[in-house]
């Protein structure tokens, strides 16, 4: 461990480990398989990144949020340590140049997307890739009975085939107990092992209120409650309304959802994060990569379909340890409303079948052919061309994806790529015979490095500033130097792409298993089923969630709507029986065991204690004869 802190120091500068993350990087340097449950904000991937750095080869990491890998590897690269990504938005140009590296001994860490794990090419490769560590982020996804259950998990195993001796830690923010077992039967642990930090966050108050007015409550709360904050709203067009709302009632916020383009979302993330924003209304799109720790405020504005996703985005408030509130406003119509997403989400059978043969009409994939062919797909354009909603196509895809036939990426905001081709005398032979080039090319080494032996993320918005150039001049310099041979470039992804898991089917043929569509659409069911009780239930809300995800917690949070209420009702109650036990007694002497019958409507074990903590205080006194009295001096 001795190692591990130095490494943590060195490379993310912290002093030391947070709470819960030790005693996982303890197991993983141990060799042990582990199950590592950290609540949002909890810090997972030093928990993988630090072991690996200790140890002597690869790290695999399997991710199915194809901008956070890109995210994360730009982290570890910044940090000067080598990662690379895997997914199906590159071309056989950039992958082989990976596997090489990979294979070379030339990373530290691979992230590869799920889909990744059933490519053969892929597979052959890893055999012969130096691994000592396999990392399974958001493992959740891995059990059908989780909240985001993904078939392409299930090739986890194959991984473990090929290196029985290498140890898996497995990460998860959110998970009930089914699903912890579930992980670790699927990832064939050699002996069961789980480690979990509390779900319990004292600072943050959840506060839930049924209101018809929600939108004069977020204002209201906005203005009552100090600092920044995020609104999730359940559409994109929701996102729009409510901040324009906040911002005519002078409260200064922006909307950010998947739909915008990346130059937008990007310059919206920057203005909340530097406080130029103070309330940012979102989808649930918003939440990879926050790391601002000083938000006061999570409201949502819609429910969320469950319990899994709501404590997530809630506990984005707060991580800095000071209070923080999570608000959640419900009205009459909403509990239906959950009930018939989940619907609108499970479209029937024939409807998908139907999907799949106009996916084939729309990319031109004859029958039995396509396989392991990915396409961007723009939903919009698709949908209107076959008169189709775009809500129940996207639908359609995620269970079509579940039934192993397609891998749906839906990230929008994977990164430009750029890598030099040629070594550095070619690229100077280069800006030589192209002096018109010379200074773009001075200032993209000025920018970015690790360009000649990778492929790099770069953003043209960034050259353009750098350069003085605009962003087509900057993206036609770069186009020019691929047409050359000096550099191979490749354009960000605004669009979901559809990766054909198996060569085109016959429609008719398709089959879907309970585990991909009827168990799965019961446990939605059932998850909605225990946001609809959290919303209604006069329990205390930390302790409701604290159980839906196993853990037990026997003392009220104290600072929830319901833990409240019971407080003022207590509060209350006492004064009121205060009051008329002193009447009573100011009244004439009583017997002490005559006080409880004399008061009926008052809680006996309440006023017993009430006589005696008034007795204590000197405000009453027992005489010889047992009579309850005031003393002379009160």
């Amino acid at each position: 461990m001795a190692v591990a802190l130095d490494i943590l120091r060195q490379y993310w500068g912290y002093p030391s480990f947070r709470k819960g993350q030790e005693a996982i990087v303890q197991s993983v340097m141990e060799g042990t398989d582990t199950l590592a449950l950290l609540p949002t904000g909890g810090g997972k991937s030093v928990c993988f990144q630090v072991p690996a750095m200790a140890m002597n080869g690869l790290c695999v990491v399997v991710s199915p949020l194809v901008a956070l890998m890109h995210d994360q590897v730009e982290n570890l690269r910044k940090r000067g340590i080598a990662a690379a990504a895997v997914t199906s938005v590159q071309g056989i140009r950039e992958l082989e140049k990976t596997y090489n590296a990979a294979i070379r001994g030339e990373l530290k860490f691979l992230y590869v997307s799920p889909e990744r794990l059933s490519n053969v090419v892929f597979i052959e490769r890893l055999k012969v890739m130096p691994l000592i560590l396999l990392a399974v982020d958001e493992a959740h996804c891995i059990s059908q009975w989780g909240y985001d259950f993904r078939p392409s998990y299930l090739d986890i195993a194959r991984v473990r085939e090929l290196h029985p001796h290498v140890p898996v830690i497995a990460l998860t923010a959110t998970a009930t107990p089914a699903v912890v077992q579930d992980i670790q039967d699927k990832l064939r642990f050699r002996k069961r092992h789980v480690i979990a930090s509390s779900f319990l966050r004292s600072n943050l108050s959840y506060i839930v209120e049924k209101r018809e007015d929600k939108e004069q409550r977020m204002i209201d709360i906005c203005r009552s409650v100090a600092g920044s904050g995020i609104i999730y709203c359940g559409t994109r067009q929701r996102t729009r309304e409510v901040a324009a709302l906040l911002n005519r009632s002078g409260v200064i916020s922006a909307f950010y959802h998947a739909g915008l383009p990346a130059p937008a979302r990007a310059k919206t993330f920057e203005d909340w994060m530097k406080g130029e924003v103070r309330m940012m209304c979102a989808t649930n799109a918003f939440g990879m990569g926050i790391d601002k720790p000083d938000v006061r405020i999570v409201i949502h504005a819609d429910v969320p379909s469950n319990p899994e996703a709501y404590f997530q985005e809630a506990g984005r408030a707060g991580r800095d340890g000071l209070a923080a509130y999570a608000v959640l406003l419900w009205n009459e119509e909403d509990p239906d409303k959950l009930l018939r997403q989940v619907e609108t989400r499970y479209p029937p059978e024939d409807f998908l079948r139907r999907t799949y043969q106009l996916l084939g009409e729309y990319f031109r994939v004859a029958l039995g052919s396509g396989k392991e062919t990915t396409h961007p797909l723009d939903i919009g354009d698709f949908s209107s061309r076959y008169g189709l909603r775009a809500a129940e196509v996207l639908s359609a895809l995620r269970l079509l994806e579940a039934a192993g036939y397609i891998s749906l990426n839906e990230s929008t905001q994977v990164p430009s790529r750029l890598h030099f081709t040629v070594n550095r005398t070619g690229l100077y032979r280069f800006q030589v015979t192209h002096p018109e080039v010379d200074p773009f090319v001075q200032v993209i080494l000025r920018m970015y490095g690790g360009l000649f032996e990778q492929y790099v993320a770069i953003r043209e918005e960034e050259i353009a500033r750098g350069t003085r150039l605009t962003i087509d001049e900057v993206i036609r310099y770069l186009r020019f130097m691929q047409q050359q041979g000096a550099a191979d470039y490749v354009s960000r992804t605004e669009h979901p792409r559809i990766t054909w898991m198996s060569g085109r089917e016959e429609h008719h043929r398709l089959r879907f298993p309970p585990e991909s569509y009827a168990n799965r659409k019961e446990a939605e069911l059932n998850r909605c089923r225990a946001m609809v009780r959290y919303l209604t239930s006069g329990h205390c809300r930390s302790m409701q969630l604290l159980a839906y995800f196993g853990e037990d917690s026997k003392r009220p949070c104290g600072t929830c709507d319901v833990c409240r209420a019971e407080k003022r009702v207590t509060r209350e109650a006492t004064l009121a029986m205060d009051q008329a036990l002193m009447e009573l007694v100011r009244r004439g002497s009583v017997p002490v065991h005559d006080v409880t019958r004399a008061l009926p409507d008052c809680d006996t074990e309440m006023l017993e204690q009430l006589i005696r903590w008034k007795m204590d205080q000197g405000q009453l006194m027992l005489t010889a004869q047992g009579y309850l009295t005031v003393p002379p001096e009160t």
